[in-house]
């Protein structure tokens, strides 16, 4: 094997960009690892445990890491790479753009600021915005709690909503922030405490023929005992004077028990009806989008699933039940099917602890694969697949044939709408004909 390393100083492009370039890399033939990443400290740690030598570098910098016996078409597939990323990114002006959050804010034209940068820094990004007088969507994890209950304090001092930090979702008045599928109009707005709680009830909306005014995502802290429920409240009362929305849905993992009481006090002081769709409450995703079609006077449907059991060749009957295993990317999906479920071994590779250093499971499926892999034989697999805008653009081209080879059985709740990039109906296909059984309410998987 030969290691070719490299810096590149001063060149800058998106992570998730880059991640998509070195998994492109590494499936070249004569390359078995590469690395296309900034400099980051985590980045450089990662390199090192992998046996690199690394020349200096920093986090400005990009970081090129090739191992294989012929890394020479890596090498070049990359700058035919490169080149495309930046002839991709925005022309540049003539004058200096704004460098600051807060430069940016005052150039004024903004209604609404986005923060993705890592944890550490997302704190003050966002305070800035918050300063400007600007609504805030911190996309970032890894913001102490602590922070995060001063960013909204101050943000309900000025008058403005912070949604996160680790706010995977949003739609603002029909654009989809972070993870967002293609959702119609229409006149439910989303209070949600869960980015794929969220996605999962406005796609089954969606697939009912109903849209959506808003999908406002807070966070998956804010109604904990420690947040308190100050972005759930005023994205509430913000529902609650758009003409638009006729009816709230709120979305939540399991809440504080007091915040919740809170939350619902003020939901009673609303004009607009507001369905709740709180986990561990009595209640599921699907539950919660049908209550919404009633109360809006709407036909609830049959919800879409495709059976492909038939063409796998495991047999089940006669045998003891082999283990459940639950290999979920959304932290909501995966807490409501095992609370449903109620055995089992369920994981969210989604969360933090799996994310640091590398890209969403909804992005890159290589845990997840990993995970497929360890399935033991007669098993029972739980998993979610969640399509839309920023998400894997073909997740049935890795995934569908890991589940084909499985000696075990499959179930996908598949959260997507027919309007979204990868198709859901070709999506559902690949894996009916891998052999999974595929829902599209994650609650009628898990059952």
């Amino acid at each position: 094997m030969n290691d070719t390393v490299f810096v590149r100083e001063g060149v800058y492009h998106d992570s998730v960009a880059l991640m998509r370039v070195s998994r492109a890399l590494s499936e070249l033939p004569g390359t078995a690892v590469a690395i296309v990443a900034m400099a980051t400290e985590l980045n450089l740690e990662l390199a090192r445990d992998l046996g690199f030598e690394l020349p200096p570098a920093g986090p400005g910098d990009l970081l090129v890491a090739l191992r294989g016996p012929d890394t020479a078409a890596a090498a070049h597939e990359l700058d035919r790479h490169l080149a495309e990323l930046s002839s991709a990114g925005p022309a540049r002006e003539a004058e200096q753009p704004p460098l600051t959050t807060r430069s940016a804010a005052r150039g004024g034209g903004a209604d609404l600021a986005l923060v993705s940068v890592p944890g550490e820094h997302a704190f003050a990004e966002a305070m800035d915005a918050i300063e400007a007088g600007l609504p805030v969507m911190v996309f970032s994890d890894g913001v102490p709690v602590a922070s995060e209950r001063l960013l909204k304090e101050r943000a309900d001092e000025r008058g403005v909503l912070v949604m996160g930090p680790d706010c995977g979702t949003a739609v603002v008045g029909g654009v989809g922030l972070g993870f967002a599928n293609v959702l119609r109009p229409g006149p439910v707005g989303l209070v949600a405490a869960s980015g794929t709680g969220a996605q999962q009830v406005s796609c089954l909306l969606d697939l009912a023929g109903v849209g959506v005014s808003h999908v406002l995502g807070v966070g998956g802290r804010d109604l904990s005992a420690a947040v308190g429920g100050l972005s759930t409240v005023r994205a509430l009362r913000m529902l609650d004077e758009d003409p638009a929305t006729e009816l709230i849905v709120l979305v939540s993992k399991p809440p504080d028990p007091e915040v919740a009481g809170t939350v619902r006090e003020v939901v009673e002081s609303l004009r607009t009806p507001v369905v709740e769709a709180l986990l561990g409450s009595g209640t599921d995703l699907t539950a919660a989008a049908e209550a919404a079609l009633r109360a809006l006077g709407r036909p609830v449907p049959a919800w879409p699933c495709w059976d492909g059991s038939a063409r796998r060749a495991v047999t089940v009957a006669g045998e003891d039940p082999g283990p459940l295993i639950g290999i979920y990317s959304g932290g909501t999906l995966c807490a409501e099917a095992a609370l449903i479920a109620g055995a089992g071994e369920f994981t969210d590779y989604g969360d933090d602890v799996y994310t640091r250093g590398r890209a969403h499971p909804m992005i890159d499926p290589t845990l997840r694969l990993e995970a497929l892999g360890k399935v033991p034989p007669g098993g029972v697999v739980l998993m979610d697949v969640v399509l839309g805008h920023a998400a894997d653009p073909d997740p049935a081209a890795r995934l569908a044939p890991a589940i084909a080879a499985l000696p075990a059985a499959v179930v996908v709740a598949l959260i997507g709408t027919e309007a979204d990039p990868q198709d859901l109906l070709r999506q559902a296909a690949a894996f009916r004909d891998a052999g999974a059984v595929v829902f599209t309410s994650n609650a009628q998987a898990a059952r």
